[in-house]
């Protein structure tokens, strides 16, 4: 598993902060959560649940909301709709970047800010809520006595989860307003709503309400004695695998690159995308598979090596293995030999001993050490050895690269 921080801008360009949990392997699907009010996307549930996910091949996107963890932004300024455009940009980047979400969770008022979501992910295949209000309005009991002050004075100081949260009274009109049933019921998608029957910050006959609003396909689970946070990991673990199992009835198949009779041949290498990430492939070559990728500073994910540091490792690797070939041969002590290699672009002017003498040329800097009692000559002649690596003889030769479309005929 895989765990990577991303940020981006939310519709009022302010910065939210998420994380992106994947698995090795290409992701089932991509699944997008949303957390309980005032939590964050490090919160127990938030993270249990994410693990549980990658664990059953789902990537998921988990982020703050504004004001909230690390994102940026006041969050006394914002309300339940900021939250569901907030929910809306998560959706859009990782359309963008990844794939589309087809699984939304939603826990507590992340719950209810899913299903007032759905109608602007229409990609999304299946949402599962957890422990979520009816009507998102449920929230203010939570503001106790501070509740009449804030109608009154416009704002007030509430304590939530043993923190201080500054609530106004847009807060209240907006919560308050919203048509929950009708969008609940204009869903259309698969729902799954999750529930405890003794959570006793949001009771469960809210998830009746959510239940009996929704058309079908639908589903009830029972979360028996968890607490409204799923504070205990088994909890979570529990939820998170009913989910998957069950959005899978509803998924597409992961796609898995399949290579052409012909490519699959020995000797050939079959290259990718991997159907997520903005560059990602993934590379076979008879039994082995491993990842490409660019870095994330030209806009990647650094799920694998860029291809100008598998180039760098075919290079390294081969004079590795020439070197040890060739001593082992003269029985010579070498005991071991590493390669550190970098790849660069240099201006040809640099390069005295170059045939190019304008532009910019490729150069791959390469440090040997060999280990082992070996004299000056042994040491030298190893050196001169590592530039007879086919590899290295490939890169100063002359190098043909023929182009076939699939179908139209590849050589045999």
């Amino acid at each position: 598993m895989s765990s990577t921080p991303i940020t981006f801008p939310n519709a009022h360009g302010t910065r939210l902060a998420g994380r992106l949990d994947q698995p090795e392997d290409a992701p089932r699907g991509w699944a997008l959560f949303a957390h309980c009010f005032t939590c964050s996307k490090d919160s127990r549930a938030a993270v249990f649940i994410a693990r549980a996910l990658v664990e059953s091949g789902f990537g998921v996107l988990r982020f703050d909301f504004t004001g909230l963890g690390e994102s940026a932004g006041d969050f006394a300024e914002t309300h339940f709709s900021s939250n569901v455009d907030d929910l809306v940009a998560a959706a859009d980047w990782l359309r963008a970047r990844h794939g589309a979400p087809a699984l939304v969770i939603g826990h507590s008022l992340g719950g209810a800010a899913i299903l007032a979501a759905g109608a602007r992910i229409p990609d999304a295949k299946a949402f599962a809520t957890i422990g979520a209000p009816f009507e998102p309005g449920h929230v203010t009991h939570n503001f106790g006595a501070q509740l009449q002050t804030i109608e009154t004075e416009g704002r007030a100081t509430v304590q939530l989860g043993g923190r201080a949260f500054t609530i106004d009274r847009a807060f209240l009109d907006d919560v308050r307003g919203q048509r929950q049933a009708e969008r609940i019921r204009a869903l259309r998608r698969p729902l799954m709503v999750l529930h405890s029957p003794i959570d006793t910050t949001v009771d469960i006959s809210n998830a009746s309400g959510i239940f009996q609003a929704a058309m079908h396909p639908k589903s009830f689970v029972s979360l028996d004695d968890a607490d409204h946070l799923l504070s205990r990991q088994e909890d979570a673990r529990y939820a998170a695998s009913v989910i998957a199992a069950w959005a899978a009835r509803y998924l597409p198949a992961a796609a898995q690159p399949q290579p052409e009779n012909a490519v699959a041949a020995d000797g050939w290498v079959h290259v990718a995308e991997r159907g997520t990430g903005a560059y990602t492939v993934a590379i076979a070559a008879g039994p082995h598979h491993w990842l490409a990728d660019e870095p994330a500073s030209v806009g990647g994910d650094d799920l694998g090596p860029s291809p100008y540091q598998m180039l760098s490792a075919a290079l390294g690797a081969c004079t590795a293995m020439t070197v040890r070939m060739y001593a082992n041969r003269k029985q010579w002590p070498l005991t071991k030999v590493s390669v550190v290699l970098r790849h660069e672009k240099v201006h040809a002017s640099d390069c005295a001993e170059c045939e190019t003498k304008a532009g910019k040329i490729d150069r791959i800097e390469r440090a040997i050490t060999l280990e082992g009692l070996l004299d000056a000559a042994q040491r030298q002649r190893l050196l001169e050895i590592a530039d007879m690596c086919p590899v290295h003889r490939t890169l100063h030769s002359e190098v043909q690269v023929v182009t076939h479309e699939v179908g139209t005929g590849l050589p045999q």
